[in-house]
């Protein structure tokens, strides 16, 4: 096992970690998950049986199917990657004039990287 240095260590932490950008709380995220499936099956049961109850058409499946094209469908989306979450509230203090946008910059260059690819935008 080969022993890493501390800015190994931190270039692998800004690829690999993640963080919640939706804006939740990552508890509040993992409860409306469940909420949002939830809704989103019981809508399609809704459906199913509006179709079922209006009448038996000869060929109920694709009757099923062409109601079942979702109007509004809600999606889970994987959380930011570390660098991009540190680029982007960099990038957001320097416009809002907390910090000078030379700094600001200058930060994200000194941002470590893995290899000689970059895990950021």
């Amino acid at each position: 096992m080969t022993r890493r240095s501390p800015q190994e260590k931190k270039a692998l932490s800004y690829a690999r970690d993640a963080r919640n950008s939706y804006g939740q709380n990552d508890k509040a995220s993992r409860k409306a998950i469940a909420r949002r499936k939830r809704v989103n099956v019981r809508a399609d049961r809704r459906r199913e049986h509006v179709v079922l109850v209006q009448g038996f058409p000869d060929d109920i499946e694709s009757e099923l199917k062409r109601e079942r094209l979702p109007s509004k469908r809600w999606r889970k989306f994987a959380d930011a990657p570390l660098a991009d979450v540190v680029t982007d509230k960099l990038r957001w203090r320097a416009a809002a004039g907390i910090i000078d946008e030379d700094q600001a910059e200058a930060k994200i260059a000194k941002m470590p990287r893995v290899g000689r690819r970059t895990p950021w935008k």
